[in-house]
């Protein structure tokens, strides 16, 4: 793999702080890919965004108390060209993040639109069993496909399903599901949990806990999983979502009582003179990063 500079890099790093490739322990993988958008666009430029607004994230994280990218450091890979053809750029992704888990490191991927995580769970479910997922979306992602194409960013959970080893995807902050994914969510019960945003206020962070405790976890990230106040930047804003403080709270909770191996986040569509959308993303993307290396794996 190749890799951008310090002053190119994730977060504001320079030649004194930036830990070198070989000795980092997270890896960005940008991958832009936007090919079944369904609604807004943009989503092809969102990692270059996360990318350039995290050089305005704050390196000390009063949370824990340091800068916390210096306990694992990261890295970010320089972009593959993306091929159009859908299935053939999930295969070089999967591809990417394969070369990441082979260098003993961990994964964190910039898309694109959220069919990507069709492509990037491949690894981690042929080398775990029993892996669950972590969830944030507007939408359920569980449709059959839409618009004629399989790996629809609308199908992207029914694609991560279809593999055998993801036992377990909890999602949160749902508040839009469609007619025709809902036979198939019934059929899976013991497979899929949907804490729908509506209820928020009686979600019980023990009980959520127990769906992952001891298990090695994948998490996705779909921005508008987010309120549309707090992230109009994206293809498909929805009312009645997540806010920052419960959002952590729920990350942390899982990172307590679980093991993170890999995560994406993606759909931020960027727009002019909306730079906090960016900025959010970016610290989102260090946040998880940081759960994953200070707080998961420690049970």
């Amino acid at each position: 793999m190749n890799f951008y500079p310090a002053e190119e890099s994730f977060l504001d790093l320079t030649e004194e702080n930036y830990i070198a490739p070989e000795k980092a322990k997270a890896i960005i993988i940008p991958f832009g890919l936007e090919a079944s958008v369904s609604y807004g666009g943009g989503t092809a430029n969102g990692p270059a965004a996360m990318i350039a607004a995290s050089r305005e994230v704050e390196l000390f994280d009063d949370e824990f108390w340091c800068e916390a990218f210096e306990k694992y450091g990261v890295v970010t890979a320089k972009p593959v060209d993306i091929s159009k053809d859908i299935p053939t750029a999930l295969t070089q992704l999967e591809n990417e993040v394969e070369k990441v888990l082979e260098m003993g490191k961990f994964p964190m991927v910039f898309g694109g639109e959220h069919s990507i995580t069709a492509g990037s769970i491949r690894p981690f479910a042929k080398r775990f069993e029993n892996l669950a997922v972590l969830h944030f979306d507007a939408h359920a992602d569980l449709r059959d496909g839409y618009d004629g194409e399989h790996y629809s960013h609308a199908a992207a959970l029914r694609r991560v399903l279809d593999h055998d080893n993801v036992t377990t995807l909890c999602s949160f902050g749902i508040r839009n599901i469609s007619k025709t994914e809902i036979p198939y969510l019934e059929a899976n019960t013991d497979r899929v949990k949907i804490y729908w945003a509506r209820e928020k206020a009686t979600w019980d962070l023990k009980e959520i806990q127990n769906h992952f405790k001891g298990r090695n976890v994948y998490v996705t990230f779909d921005l508008d999983g987010f309120d549309a106040s707090l992230m109009p930047a994206t293809g498909t804003p929805e009312p009645g979502g997540l806010f920052w403080d419960e959002t952590m709270d729920i990350i942390r909770a899982v990172a307590e009582v679980s093991t993170f191996v890999g995560a994406d986040v993606n759909e931020l569509a960027p727009k002019p003179n909306l730079h906090g959308c960016d900025f959010l993303a970016a610290k989102l993307a260090y946040k998880i990063m940081s759960y994953a290396f200070l707080v998961s794996g420690k049970q």
